[in-house]
């Protein structure tokens, strides 16, 4: 099948969505889930953001000074949401000169047939107060699924990440597709630049680095904060 992305425009005050071409954001709003261009055996595996059952990703940073660890595991466990079969994540936070566990999370992402890589939410809980302050879930309490990733990025795609009104509004734009970045060590060519936004916290403004072949490998606060991640190594988890 012929990769297909989704135009997406405002006429009238309506979406209108178009398959192959580039995504043109005019929208307050993330387009509808249509569980017809999904299927329950598509892998996640756009080049920018794969994500192959088993895969651990483990990543180290700080912020605001203080130390921070994370482990991304991806689980070969699914969940239904809008009629589609998503896969989850279990992501777990560590902060700290003791990299104490402060935040653990399960993500809930699936490809589309296109190649967009399309994230439904998660389930979070901050720790030790166990508080879950943060989790959504699309098709729950009016909040929508976005875009993690798309299938063919181009300079100037702007897409909502998420949505759900008042607890997760995260935006993207990509800034290019040709950054080269350098990561404890190991250096990554035509890395794709992208710059992420809230209006939840409209004074900061983040830069990620998506390298071909490996996913996520750099995160850096340029505005309203002082935090950088990066990943540190790939291996198996046993979830």
């Amino acid at each position: 099948m012929d990769r297909q992305r989704i135009w997406i425009t405002l006429v009238g005050g309506f979406l209108l969505l178009i398959a192959g071409g580039s995504i043109a954001w005019a929208v307050v709003h993330p387009p509808d889930v249509n569980p017809d261009d999904f299927t329950p055996v598509q892998a996640i595996d756009n080049s920018y953001f794969p994500l192959p059952v088993g895969m651990l990703f483990v990543y180290t940073g700080t912020k605001e000074g203080v130390p921070t660890h994370d482990e991304i595991c991806v689980t070969p466990r699914t969940k239904l949401i809008e009629g589609v079969q998503i896969t989850v994540v279990h992501h777990l936070s560590f902060a700290g000169s003791s990299l104490d566990l402060v935040e653990d999370t399960e993500d809930w992402f699936a490809q589309d047939v296109f190649g967009n890589v399309w994230y439904f939410g998660e389930n979070t809980i901050e720790l030790p107060s166990r508080s879950t302050e943060g989790s959504w879930q699309a098709g729950v309490n009016d909040a929508d699924a976005g875009f993690i990733m798309l299938a063919d990025p181009h300079v100037g795609d702007r897409y909502y990440q998420e949505f759900a009104r008042n607890v997760a509004e995260d935006q993207a734009k990509v800034l290019s597709l040709d950054e080269s970045v350098t990561v404890q060590g190991t250096t990554y060519d035509h890395v794709l630049l992208t710059r992420e936004t809230s209006r939840l916290d409209p004074g900061v403004v983040e830069h990620k680095y998506y390298a071909r072949g490996v996913g996520f490998v750099l995160g850096v606060t340029v505005k309203g904060g002082d935090e950088r991640t990066e990943l540190l190594s790939l291996g198996t988890c046993g979830e």
